[in-house]
This record gives C-alpha cells, sequence and structure tokens, in this order.
C-alpha cells in the first residue's frame, strides 16, 4: 500500500484504503477500498479537494526510493551470519513477506 498526492494517481490503480471527504475516517466513505480508478473518478476527487489516496501495491517511485529488490538484497544481508538460529530465521522470513505485501507483490522474485 503506498499513500499518494491525487495528482499521481493513474486510471487502473486500485484504491488500497476507503476515500473520505477531507481526509478524515468520520462519516461515510465517498469511495471504498477495492475500487479500480477511473479518469472520472479521479476528475471527481479532484473537484471534492481530495489531496491524497492510498492504493494497492507500490505503483509510483520517488526519486532516492530503494528499489524492491535492493530492499530485499539488504535484508538478506542483514540476516545473512544469523540464518543458522531458527529464531532469527523466523524473524528474516515475517520481515520479508512484510516488504512483499507492502510493496504490492514480489517484483519477479520468489519468497523462500
Amino acid at each position: 500500500m503506498q499513500k499518494i498526492p491525487l495528482i499521481l494517481a493513474k486510471s487502473g490503480m486500485k484504491l488500497a484504503r476507503d476515500v473520505f471527504r477531507g481526509d478524515s475516517p468520520i462519516g461515510f466513505p465517498i469511495c471504498g477500498k477495492g475500487t479500480e480508478l477511473t479518469e472520472a473518478l479521479i476528475a471527481r476527487f479532484e473537484n471534492i479537494d481530495i489531496l491524497t489516496i492510498y492504493v494497492e501495491g507500490h505503483p509510483v517511485w520517488e526519486e532516492g526510493e530503494r528499489s524492491f529488490d535492493d530492499l530485499l538484497d539488504e535484508l538478506d544481508g542483514r540476516f545473512n551470519k544469523t540464518l543458522h538460529e531458527p529464531l532469527n530465521v523466523m524473524l528474516h522470513d515475517i520481515y520479508k513477506a512484510y516488504l512483499i505485501k507492502s510493496m504490492g507483490g514480489d517484483s519477479g522474485r520468489q519468497a523462500e
């Protein structure tokens, strides 16, 4: 899941959270989680001053941001010397699963 400015939203992206007027999670949502964005829906959000939305995955890469593969390589490097210990293997696998889920997929890599 990634929070992005509405200006970077594109048709085909899916909402990861409900959208509320004024970014306040109080009241009824304007649009529900899982909704696929269209040009018309993005324009509607602009008209009611929605500034940011949460979308599934990590579709927008900003300058200076590390890639998914870089994050997994760093994780493997941090645990490299201690993967013979069962608890460290569990921690490694939990964090790796979190990275995969939060970044919206495995980018072609298989979870071990």
